[in-house]
């Protein structure tokens, strides 16, 4: 397998061998951002008990927010693929975009202008110091795959995306992809 290196837009897969990290286990990230600064990404097979309306009722909205990670977990953010909807959306790449002006996506939310296979919301963020995800992925904490499913990540990836990137990866990947989440229950 080749290593590929961390960009934005690529996901970051966990590996097996991080069972027991709360955060991160079996999680699958995308990475809105990299740079000689660090890095920002989002969780995105971890829905949370929530739904939008629940943490912003003008949102009216029972779209499910998602653990974006362990950073900020009291600030929501979202990703989606409708920049000429939501103006200042900046490109993470192939057509997916993170932020942009909120109160236009409220707006759009209470006219069902926009749906859910369009935008994503997280709770808090994943984000690593500069070099840090580079340490990370040297103790083979992560395995960095190209986004196949361009926009349509939104839409894809869902609680079973980690077990699907495990069956896709192959080889001695497969055996964890049956796997319980707690091998104790093996």
């Amino acid at each position: 397998m080749t290593i590929k290196k961390p960009t934005k837009g690529k996901l970051l897969v966990a590996e097996p061998s991080i069972i027991g990290d709360v955060s991160f286990n079996r999680s699958v990230v995308l990475l809105a951002n990299h740079n000689d600064e660090g890095s920002v990404g989002f969780i995105l097979n971890k829905p949370l008990n929530y739904t939008l309306e629940e943490l912003i009722p003008e949102a009216a909205s029972e779209m499910t927010v998602y653990n974006g990670g362990p950073v900020e977990k009291d600030c929501l953010y979202f990703i989606h693929k409708v920049p000429d909807l939501i103006p200042n959306s900046v490109e993470i790449s192939s057509g997916i975009y993170w932020g942009g002006d909120f109160n236009t996506v409220i707006e759009l939310l209470r006219f069902k202008l926009i749906s859910k296979d369009e935008i994503r919301f997280f709770l808090g963020y994943s984000g690593w110091d500069y070099l840090q995800l580079d340490e990370e992925l040297d103790s083979h904490s992560w395995i960095v795959i190209d986004n196949i499913h361009k926009k349509d990540i939104i839409t894809k990836a869902l609680p079973d995306f980690w077990r699907e990137n495990m069956i896709e990866l192959g080889g001695e990947y497969l055996l964890w992809s049956n796997s319980p989440e707690n091998p104790v229950y093996n």
